[in-house]
């Protein structure tokens, strides 16, 4: 133990269970040694019971009470009988137990051997020594029926603030719950109205447009407003689960080998070098690379037209790279700008860092933009 050692350290050292099992064995065998002294053999053998007797108060602190009063007939020691008294009542559920032994312990004191001829003599001397028994067996018993007790409360309050914290923990759930149905609706109202409109009009538009590329063009628009209709509906559908264990399953997450139809899809100029290599990457890798590249394309056609784009895919040391890569903008802004709020970008940053990897989003010396995510093999 050295002087820098915290104070709360060194009383939990001090209150550990040896050490309390231990210190009052060794003060009662001191007391025995100061009393017994010069005694006779069978009176040292009844101290020496008393002592060792201690060691088992935690298990059976009754006998040992029993154990140590012969020791304090005949020798007058103190400290084992007291300190098996204090095990009883703080072992006992009951008091009446409790009182018994410390009762005995005070008779035991009081008429100790050898019995005194004056004893029954009524004198301030025998007033007082009957009150000096009196508390050395009621105060150990009082002692250990309030550490009982203590120790008690402090089971009830750790109870009560269990369950306190469960019902918060519902409450939060509760909450939680009536938000997630709050989200299902409204995107059910406003997203799904939405989308279902411009799969009506992309439908219209390929019926009546007599330009193959416009008829191309509205298919595509039909098809991903089909795809996000579909998605949105099984988010719907986990977000009324209320993460009860059992949610309704996500549609087959994209993977790598996805990536070639997203980018020709996009309608972009992009430059692609796919080199994922042959390891079989864990699922959560490969969504949050696709996603990655989905959110990249999708920043570049809102704010970046005619953009030079190169997609980059590569393992390298047991990661993988991802980088999504734009030139300053070359073509006309959009008539009507299409809105964000970066979302997007602070959900690819979790998503890396969640899977142990990281993410960087940063405008480059040309006038373009550049993310770059790095993904662990073992990302869960």
């Amino acid at each position: 133990m050295t002087d820098q050692e915290p104070a709360a350290d060194r009383w939990a050292r001090l209150r550990s269970p040896r050490v309390t099992l231990i210190a009052p064995v060794l003060l009662a065998a001191l007391d025995s040694a100061l009393v017994a002294k010069g005694s006779a053999p069978w009176q040292l053998a009844l101290s020496a019971v008393s002592v060792l007797a201690l060691l088992w108060r935690r298990r059976h602190p009754l006998p040992v009470v029993l154990l140590t009063l012969p020791g304090a007939f005949f020798n007058e020691i103190w400290l084992a009988p007291v300190t098996a008294v204090y095990a009883v009542a703080a072992a006992w559920p009951r008091p009446r137990v409790p009182v018994a032994c410390a009762t005995a312990f005070a008779l035991v004191e009081f008429f100790h051997w050898p019995v005194a001829a004056d004893l029954f003599v009524l004198s301030r001397d025998n007033a007082l020594y009957a009150i000096q028994s009196v508390m050395l067996g009621a105060g150990p018993a009082a002692l250990g029926m309030l550490a009982r007790t203590r120790r008690e409360l402090a089971e009830r309050v750790e109870e009560l603030t269990a369950g306190r914290r469960r019902e918060s923990r519902l409450l939060a759930e509760q909450v939680l719950t009536a938000e997630r149905a709050r989200l299902a609706r409204e995107m059910h109202d406003v997203v799904s109205h939405q989308v279902s409109l411009i799969s009506v009009q992309a439908g219209a538009l390929q019926v009546a447009s007599t330009d193959p590329a416009a008829r191309d063009g509205a298919r595509t628009i039909r098809e991903l407003s089909v795809r996000t209709l579909e998605e949105l509906r099984q988010m719907v559908g986990v977000l009324r689960t209320s993460g009860a264990g059992q949610g309704t399953p996500l549609a087959p997450q994209p993977t790598l080998a996805d990536l070639p139809r997203l980018i020709d899809g996009s309608g972009l100029p992009v430059t692609r070098r796919l080199d994922p290599g042959r390891r079989d990457w864990p699922e959560a890798v490969e969504r949050a690379a696709y996603r990655t590249v989905q959110e990249g394309l999708t920043n570049i056609s809102k704010h970046a037209p005619g953009a030079e784009i190169t997609v980059r895919v590569a393992a390298r040391g047991g990661r993988l790279h991802v980088e999504v890569r734009n030139g300053p903008p070359s073509g006309p802004a959009p008539a009507a700008p299409l809105p964000g709020g970066g979302h997007g970008l602070i959900g690819l940053r979790e998503r890396a860092v969640l899977l142990g990897g990281t993410f960087t989003a940063a405008a480059t010396s040309d006038g373009g933009f550049a993310l770059h995510a790095v993904l662990p093999a073992a990302g869960a």
